[in-house]
């Protein structure tokens, strides 16, 4: 929480989570050193499973009972690998993922607010606190006992390959899979480093052997970027089977995000109050707003280019400046760059936000 935060907030929430959540166990701890409050969630091993069921958690079933990866079910829950084992049945990022889920299944009822903060009957509260300032951050806690092993078997780990499997299961599937395609990309990588290489070494000087070897080189590149995308594709679906994600059925309908505003209004499909912004006022900000200031950006670095390429030239052009000088013009368009990506990116995000509304 901010450390501007005051009791009735923290109340108020705490009552609801408490009441509205009965399977989460929420501790409220005070830092004295940074002033500010933090809501501690934990869950018994029995709401964790009940929070499987509801989420669809895909777990692997016993051999005996068929094997493969199967949608958890409470009823059924002896076929399952591991259930006896409170400690290890769920992997850190699982219990992460259920939590999360409780947390954003608390609904707020017809009329209900805080202080300035006016919620729709059954609209998430914790993304619209979190949304507004009101919560300051949602984080899970790390466990230092598997990041050390982490550390040891991946990060100062010399040459060998990347414990995947325990990275899926700390830190989740997206975050594994992107390892997983850095890893193969990096391998692959290896065929056109050294193909190149030995054409490098062999090409003549004369300008036909280059041109020869550039084509060589070329159609080579052609061949192994088709074939790094069909073996990448296979192991990509290995990893997503082997991971419980290769068959995960469509979500539904997702929750409006919480930055979004509009006008209240009743929805023609669900009869429920839902936030409604018109297309056409979005359209008229699109064309009146954000594409002028793209092109104006766009107009703005492309004249500071022009201008760090006339002040190159004339460095160039004086001979008695200092050698150091002539790099001058490169080093001011570097710092341009890097301010432009700086101030752009905000204007990105203020644009996303204002046209999305």
């Amino acid at each position: 929480w901010p450390d501007t935060t005051d009791d009735h907030t923290l109340l108020w929430l705490l009552n609801h989570i408490r009441l509205g959540i009965p399977e989460l166990i929420v501790q409220v701890r005070h830092h004295k050193h940074t002033r500010v409050y933090a809501f501690f969630v934990t869950a018994t091993y029995e709401s964790l499973l009940r929070g499987a069921d509801e989420i669809g958690l895909r777990k692997p079933v016993k051999a005996e009972f068929g094997g493969g990866m199967r949608s958890f079910s409470c009823e059924e829950d002896y076929i399952y690998e591991n259930i006896e084992n409170e400690l290890y049945f769920f992997t850190s990022q699982e219990r992460q993922n259920i939590i999360r889920y409780w947390l954003e299944n608390l609904r707020a009822k017809q009329g209900e607010s805080l202080h300035n903060i006016h919620f729709l009957e059954g609209q998430p509260i914790i993304p619209e606190l979190a949304a507004r300032g009101v919560i300051q951050q949602v984080f899970p806690l790390h466990e230092q006992r598997i990041l050390k092993r982490l550390m040891k078997s991946w990060v100062q780990a010399v040459c060998e390959a990347q414990p995947l499997d325990e990275i899926c299961d700390y830190f989740g599937v997206k975050i594994a899979m992107y390892f997983a395609w850095l890893g193969f990309y990096t391998s692959a990588m290896v065929y056109p480093a050294v193909f190149g290489s030995i054409l490098y070494t062999f090409t003549e000087s004369d300008q036909t052997s280059q041109d020869i070897c550039c084509v060589v080189f070329a159609i080579f590149n052609v061949i192994w970027s088709t074939l790094f995308l069909e073996e990448w594709k296979r192991r990509g679906a290995e990893f997503a089977y082997k991971w419980g994600t290769l068959d995960t059925p469509a979500e539904s309908i997702e929750e409006p995000r919480p930055q979004f505003r509009g006008i209240k209004r009743i929805s023609p499909v669900t009869s429920a109050e839902e936030f409604y912004y018109p297309p056409w006022k979005r359209l008229l900000f699109q064309c009146l707003v954000s594409l002028p200031v793209c092109l104006a950006c766009l107009s703005f670095v492309f004249l500071l280019m022009l201008g760090c390429f006339q002040l190159q030239e004339f460095v160039l052009s004086i001979q008695e400046l200092p050698r150091i000088i002539r790099f001058l013009p490169k080093i001011v368009l570097a710092v341009i760059v890097t301010t432009c990506d700086e101030v752009y990116k905000k204007i990105a995000y203020w644009l996303n936000d204002m046209g999305a509304w």
